[in-house]
């Protein structure tokens, strides 16, 4: 099925119970966002708009906005949390952002039990090969640099794909409607000591020269 599609979604609430609606569907490739940008705001501004306004009709009990930390912006050094505010920076985080804008909206004005996350970056088995982590050992893999935007200092978080089960779990049992919960951890890592981790795990070197010597920095995003 496709979220953009409104007279499917709303058959498919009428035609199964459905009590809970948990949102992954999205666009997610932030360099690809560059070049569709129109698409990506079809998909999850739009797609999540038909989504809200389905299950609302359909009187769900709970439904699950996942966002990302990505609307926060890119900074390097600022801590943020819920309460702070949106500064995307790319077409894919202001998709997102926008979208949020939706989901609050029918809590606002119907009491909607909506909830929303914004989890850090996700990574383990089976993802897509474009995201960082894959991307790099992939890169490794086949002799080619790890591609560093910029300076390399954009700290991330990074969830293992276990643990964010985990998070959603809790949010699903314990989240209060109408409320952001931030899903992370404590430890973060810029992408240039990312790469070098990988580095170390694959090329077999400590060397700091040889670790950058597979590093290739370009102009970034």
């Amino acid at each position: 099925g496709d979220i953009c599609e409104p007279d499917f979604i709303k058959q498919l609430f009428k035609t199964e119970k459905i009590d809970i609606v948990l949102h992954f569907a999205a666009q997610t490739h932030v360099d690809l966002s560059f070049w569709h940008a129109l698409e990506f705001t079809y998909v999850n501004v739009y797609g999540t708009h038909v989504l809200v306004a389905a299950a609302h009709e359909a009187s769900v009990e709970k439904f699950v906005y996942v966002s990302t930390d990505e609307v926060y912006g890119g900074s390097t050094d600022e801590e943020f949390d819920e309460s702070s505010p949106k500064r995307p920076t790319n077409p894919y985080a202001s998709s997102k952002a926008a979208a949020e804008c939706f989901v609050q909206s029918y809590w606002e004005r119907y009491q909607f039990p909506v909830v929303i996350t914004r989890s850090s970056n996700v990574y383990g088995p089976h993802q897509y090969p474009e995201k960082v982590i894959p991307k790099f050992i992939s890169l490794l893999q086949q002799n080619r640099k790890c591609c560093i935007h910029g300076s390399g200092l954009q700290r991330r978080n990074f969830l293992y794909a276990a643990d964010v089960v985990e998070a959603f779990l809790t949010v699903l049992k314990e989240g209060k409607p109408g409320e952001i919960y931030n899903i992370g951890t404590n430890f973060e890592m810029s992408i240039a000591q990312l790469a070098k981790e990988l580095i170390h795990l694959i090329k077999k070197t400590n060397s700091e020269s040889e670790m950058e010597h597979w590093m290739d920095y370009v102009k970034d995003r």
